[in-house]
This record gives C-alpha cells, sequence and structure tokens, in this order.
C-alpha cells in the first residue's frame, strides 16, 4: 500500500472517519515523508490525529510532548478504547512504572508515548529513553517554547537538546492553536526545525458562537445561561480565586449544582471536581483559566467568560474548549469598564518589568475587541494573521444584531454551479465536502477535487454553507431529487440564479436544531451515561455527541450501516454496536 491508502485505511480502522479536515491530509503527508512540520490549526481542528495517524504507520514508537498531565490520560483512554496502544510518563508515575513503561516499549508494546516537557530536564530520564527507536516527536501547545507567547514553559527549551542525543534524528512535527507571525517563527528557530513543512491553517472555530454582552447584570445573566443550557456542559471563566469561590457559593445557593477549580485548591480537591465534571456527575466548572488546559472534553456546549481575560489568545484557547466535536458552542464574554481595573491590577502584580508592557498592550487589544462595531470573527482572525475579507458570519452577536437582509447571490452561484458540475449525484455532506476543499476517498476516487469549484467557499464555515442549501430548499431555489433526502437538483429557478437572471436575499439568523429525534438522542445519551458509570469510563470518550447525533439522522440498521457513521471505528462496532442497533429498533 502507498501512503495515501494507509492513511485511510488507518484512519477508518481506528477513528471511523472516511474523510479528513482541510490540511490535514497534506500535514500527514509530510510526516510519514520524513519532513519535519509546524502546524497551527484551532483548537478542536483535529491536530493529534496529525501526529497519531503517522505513529500508526511509521517502525518506531512516537513521543509526544505535552505540559498537560490530565490531558495526556484523557488522549491515552481515548486511544486505548479506539484499540491503539499508547501510554504517558509524567509526575504520577513511580520511576519503577517508568522502567517498565520503557521496557515494554523496547519491545514494541506501545505506538505511543506522552511525555510531559520536565522529564525533559532529567538526565536520568533521557539515558534512560535515548534507545528507543524513535520514529517522531510530535510537540503538542509548541507556542509554550516562545517567550513572545502567553504560555512561556522554559522545560519546553530541553527538546532540541534532547533529539540530538538520539542516535538517528525523528521527524519533528510541532502543533500550536494560538501563535502570532512573531511567535511562529520563533518556535521553528528555537527548535531548530530542518526545512519545515508549515502549515498555518484557518484558525476559524466556526461552530463558536461569540457574544459580547456589556453593562449588564453579570450574576442575573449568568443565570439565565445556566437555564438556556440545561443539561449541558459548560465553563465559568473567572478572573481570580476569590471571584470563583463567590460564583461557586452563590450558584450552589440558588440551587444550581457546579463545581469549583482554581490554584488555591489541593490536588485531591482538584481532583475530585474535575472528575466529577468529566464524568458529568455535575454539568457547570466554575474556574480560573487554569482549568480546560489538559480538558479533552468535547461536549462543551457553553462557556462563559465573568471578567474580560487578560489578552486574545488566552479568549481564544479558552473558548477553543467548546464544542470540541463540531458542535455548536455559545460563547459568552461579560464586559464592564469596572473590570478592566481589576484584570490591569492582575498583570502588574504577575509580570515583570520587561512584559508588563507587552501584557497591557495585549490588553487593550481585547477591550478594543469588546468595543468593535463589526463582526467579531473577522476581529479575532485579523489579530493572528489570518486576514480575510470577511465581514458577515451570521454566529456573532454583532452579525445576528443586524437586521438587514443579506445578498448571497454569489455563494448560492458557488453551490448551484458545484451541483451541476458534479451532475446532481451527490448528496449535501458531499457538496460542503467539495466547496469546503476537503479531502477523503471519495472525493480522491471521483475526481472531485479537480472540478473548478472545489475549495471555492473554503473561507465559509461548513454551517453558513448548509444554512445556505437549507434556505435554497426552503424558498424552492432548488429541489431535493426524488427517492433521496439529501441529492440536490437543479430547476428553472437554480438556472437564472446561475444566469444572474434572479438574486437571492436572506435573512439566516435562526439556528435550527439538527437534532432530527430527540428522543432517540436522549436515549442514546442516557445509555452511554450508563455504559460509561459501569466501565468507570468518561462519556464522550464512548462516543461524541456528534456521533450520536449522526446516528439518530442516520439510524443505521445492521452493523455496517453503522461503521459508516463519522466517528465510530472497528474497535467500537465491536464493543457497542449490538447495543447501538437494539436502541435504534426500538425507536
Amino acid at each position: 500500500m502507498d501512503n495515501k491508502e494507509k492513511i485511510f485505511y488507518v484512519l477508518q480502522k481506528y477513528y471511523g472517519y472516511s474523510t479528513l479536515r482541510r490540511g490535514q491530509y497534506e500535514i500527514i503527508n509530510n510526516i510519514l515523508t520524513g519532513r519535519d512540520t509546524f502546524c497551527l490549526m484551532p483548537t478542536g481542528a483535529g491536530k493529534s490525529i496529525c501526529y497519531q495517524i503517522p505513529a500508526l504507520i511509521f517502525k518506531g514508537v512516537t513521543i509526544v510532548i505535552s505540559p498537560l498531565i490530565s490531558l495526556m490520560k484523557d488522549q491515552v483512554d481515548n486511544l486505548i478504547e479506539s484499540g491503539i496502544k499508547a501510554t504517558y510518563i509524567n509526575s504520577s508515575k513511580t520511576m519503577e512504572q517508568i522502567k517498565n513503561i520503557l521496557l515494554e516499549a523496547s519491545m514494541s508494546e506501545y505506538k505511543i508515548i506522552y511525555i510531559a516537557p520536565e522529564r525533559l530536564e532529567s538526565n536520568i530520564f533521557k539515558n534512560m529513553i535515548k534507545d528507543l527507536e524513535i520514529s517522531q516527536i510530535a510537540i503538542d501547545e509548541a507556542h509554550c517554547i516562545s517567550q513572545w507567547g502567553h504560555d512561556f514553559r522554559k522545560s519546553y527549551l530541553q527538546i532540541s537538546e534532547f533529539y540530538k542525543l538520539l542516535r538517528n534524528k525523528p521527524v519533528i512535527s510541532t502543533f500550536t492553536a494560538t501563535a502570532t507571525k512573531e511567535v511562529r517563527e520563533d518556535i521553528i528557530k528555537l527548535l531548530r526545525l530542518d526545512n519545515p513543512y508549515i502549515y498555518v491553517g484557518d484558525i476559524n472555530r466556526e461552530n463558536l458562537n461569540l457574544a459580547v454582552l456589556r453593562d449588564i447584570d453579570k450574576l442575573e445573566q449568568v443565570k439565565d445561561i445556566i437555564r438556556d443550557h440545561e443539561d449541558q456542559s459548560g465553563i465559568v471563566y473567572c478572573a481570580s480565586q476569590k471571584e470563583v469561590d463567590n460564583l461557586y457559593y452563590y450558584l450552589n445557593d440558588v440551587g444550581y449544582s457546579v463545581g469549583k477549580y482554581h490554584g488555591g485548591l489541593n490536588d485531591e480537591e482538584k481532583e475530585v471536581f474535575q472528575e466529577g465534571f468529566l464524568f458529568e456527575r455535575f454539568n457547570v466548572m466554575v474556574a480560573t483559566n487554569a482549568f480546560g488546559m489538559g480538558i479533552d472534553k468535547s461536549n462543551i456546549r457553553f462557556i462563559v467568560h465573568f471578567t474580560i481575560p487578560q489578552n486574545i489568545e488566552y479568549y481564544y484557547q479558552e473558548i477553543g474548549r467548546g464544542g470540541r466535536d463540531g458542535e455548536k458552542c455559545d460563547c459568552y464574554l461579560f464586559y464592564c469598564e469596572s473590570d478592566i481595573r481589576r484584570v490591569e491590577y492582575i498583570i502588574n502584580k504577575s509580570s515583570s518589568i520587561h512584559t508588563r508592557e507587552v501584557h497591557l498592550r495585549k490588553l487593550q487589544d481585547i477591550i478594543d475587541y469588546c468595543n468593535f462595531k463589526e463582526c467579531y470573527r473577522k476581529y479575532i482572525l485579523n489579530y493572528f494573521g489570518n486576514n480575510r475579507k470577511l465581514n458577515y458570519c451570521n454566529n456573532c452577536s454583532n452579525c445576528l444584531n443586524d437586521d438587514e437582509l443579506k445578498d448571497f447571490t454569489r455563494e448560492c452561484q458557488m453551490i448551484l454551479s458545484t451541483v451541476f458540475r458534479t451532475r446532481e449525484k451527490y448528496g449535501i455532506s458531499v457538496l460542503i465536502d467539495i466547496l469546503k476543499g476537503f479531502k477523503g476517498p471519495k472525493i480522491i476516487k471521483d475526481n472531485l477535487d479537480r472540478i473548478t469549484t472545489y475549495g471555492i467557499m473554503r473561507e465559509y464555515g461548513s454551517s453558513l454553507i448548509k444554512d445556505l442549501i437549507n434556505s435554497l430548499l426552503k424558498e424552492g431555489y432548488v429541489d431535493l431529487k426524488e427517492g433521496t433526502y439529501s441529492m440536490l437538483k437543479l430547476n428553472k429557478r437554480s438556472y437564472n440564479i446561475l444566469k444572474n437572471k434572479e438574486k437571492v436575499i436572506f435573512k439566516i439568523l435562526d439556528k435550527e436544531d439538527n437534532i432530527l429525534n430527540k428522543e432517540l438522542f436522549e436515549a442514546l445519551r442516557n445509555w452511554r451515561r450508563e455504559r460509561a458509570f459501569k466501565e468507570n469510563k468518561k462519556p464522550y470518550i464512548i462516543f461524541s455527541d456528534a456521533t450520536l447525533i449522526d446516528i439518530c439522522n442516520v439510524k443505521p440498521n445492521n452493523l455496517e450501516k453503522l461503521l459508516e457513521i463519522r466517528g465510530v471505528g472497528e474497535k467500537k462496532i465491536q464493543d457497542y454496536g449490538e447495543d447501538l442497533l437494539r436502541i435504534i429498533k426500538i425507536f
């Protein structure tokens, strides 16, 4: 098999996916050819799969350097659940356990080992690990190596010294979600990457609904938000430990079941609250920004910043912890002028003289964001250097407060042109993949990446494209092909749009619920919760909400069709397939 066949075989077998998101194929392929790689992708965009797939194809072991202990455990649990041999080494392991792990690794027992960067400060550990056959070193949260980044970690500077000790230099792959141009260049220089393949992806998280709420009664507003997201997971971020404690006790007093997390808790208290949130014993966590860095929980549906964060990097990283499964997450930032002085005080107290000016400048950037009159998403993307002509995202409070109708003629021409060029042979999901420029076996097999409209809407969110298609159907601008539920057929009005004889004016505001059978969805969630409790697993590790929604909407009636659902791999079929079919049959 060539690399392409291997990539898609591993993707389907272990992850249950048939297509890769934009950029993933090129990143994976470059790593497999032995080329050092730098990758900037947003949280939740699938960075880990970019180094995990090469790890499974390479002969040796992949070392993943990550600063987040809880993320290591989550990632390893996920990999094991999918049938992949993986483990981790951090401060929770004894020296005897570490020796045994490395001995087993030398006998090919593991394909992936996660380690904390602090391990590399120990010469004893480096001497223990250097004789392994290491094919790849993957560096997560790579911005931590740069002093110009928002989260510098001195231990990251040991990485380049470590791989110089190895007999054969492995391929180095680096990943981050938040890095300005200055930080990107610093990472490549400090890690001494050799002619790296550089992928600067679209950091736009289209499923995050951005809202800035100004001069409000914050206590009443946060209660309303929690009430509106009943039985859904959310995080409320506060600026200080005291603010966390006060809000935690207030919400508990008024009848909400919430947890708390900050640096003032001892390790045992932190673990109790964190595990309670992950195992869904309660749904809302009130925390400082220390919480969530290592959380791979995929179904967080709302995030509240009770106080303005210190900078755009922190803000985007924190809201990036929501909706990691691709489903919607509502993000609320409370903006009050009186809070700014409190944040300035925190910066002045915790920063050195050398960095204080930089941090205060970054604070001004997020104040400007809160006062921005145009699309909030546009501001963030421009801040990180993703300059593009985005004036309307249909997914932030500034855009949604604009009551004007929008002219979507050009966008609809792109969609209808793709239907025409694919001869009306494909359903909505494949059309969106073509328009967004995604790659998969069907796209490659049918040469759909060669048509002129391939990737023409890569700057648009998938949800907006889907909304446009639904609106075209609703208004009669295009028809459904008879006997199908998603294949489009052009009609007279379609051709009028393509020939500029008719304009398309929409006001796309209402986000329709994409769960077609809520009773089935609740039954699957209850089954997942019970199974997770029985097996002492986190519910989202068994299946993400996005996968359960797809199961609800497709309702597969046999194991073969179930295997086609995104997120259902071979081991998941083996462990849970019959249970799922039994529940589906009831409905």
